[in-house]
């Protein structure tokens, strides 16, 4: 192939896959990596795709910080079914900590608790969901407040989640990246989701589709240290097979 037909052939693969890989193009076209690279950065410089660690994506990689009103608006059916099969998974007289974000949210007001329910968690907005139920108890945490999510963070958030062990953490995250792992937009967020894995005996994503091949600013974590995801039918079942076999249970609504 000439310089233009494998650049025509790179742009039809990324628009059946959604992403390419490098040494997969390398394969694909017996070329070297170099030329790939080269090929994709001026692909790029067209605005015809965004180049990722080790590929490309249709969909910029990178994410922002919206605020939760901005948030809630966004794919909001997808995360109400999200939000009602991540509610079923609590039990009787559990204690789990919920985290922050607006499927988080979502998720508060689906809860119709049997029996007793200790809920600890970084978000103001999940506190307030929750507080209508006499048999649900609350632990706040307590911290820096971080105006664009309604959620607290920082060392005194961290200490305090110390003296606790629940059974299962729901988190929502702003990216999810088969290589990089899960990711949120403020590095002290991240910090605070990583502390909450370490208290808990299950971790329980929920994300929609468009959080898939995201990376925001702070990683929380690797893939293969998530127990569950819960996300809606958007996402490519070529993702979901990744998932599955880096042991992740996927559960699509």
């Amino acid at each position: 192939m000439n310089n233009v037909e494998r650049h025509q052939f790179i742009i039809d693969h990324l628009h059946q896959q959604g992403s390419v890989n490098v040494l997969e193009l390398c394969k694909l076209l017996e070329v070297s990596s170099v030329t790939i690279r080269k090929d994709l950065k001026l692909l790029e410089d067209r605005q015809l795709l965004f180049r990722t660690h080790g590929g490309a994506t249709l969909t910029n990689p990178y994410t922002i910080d919206r605020t939760v009103f901005e948030k809630e608006k966004m794919q909001a059916s997808e995360k109400v079914a999200i939000a009602k099969e991540a509610a079923s998974m609590i039990a009787g007289n559990d204690s789990i900590i919920i985290a922050s974000g607006t499927t988080v949210q979502a998720m508060a007001r689906e809860i119709q608790p049997t029996g007793n329910l200790t809920v600890v968690t970084s978000a103001l907005n999940v506190a307030v969901q929750l507080i209508k139920h006499p048999n649900v108890e609350i632990l706040q945490l307590g911290g820096i407040l971080r105006k664009s999510s309604t959620s607290v963070a920082g060392l005194y958030a961290e200490q305090i989640l110390s003296d606790f062990f629940c059974s299962k953490l729901f988190l929502g995250v702003d990216g999810i990246d088969l290589e990089f792992g899960l990711t949120t937009t403020n590095a002290q967020e991240a910090h605070l989701n990583r502390k909450m894995m370490e208290v808990s005996q299950k971790v329980i994503v929920l994300a929609d589709s468009t959080k898939f091949g995201k990376r925001g600013f702070g990683r929380i974590c690797g893939i293969d240290e998530v127990d569950y995801i819960i996300t809606d039918k958007g996402v490519s079942p070529h993702t979901v097979t990744a998932l599955e076999k880096l042991g992740v249970k996927v559960t699509v609504v």
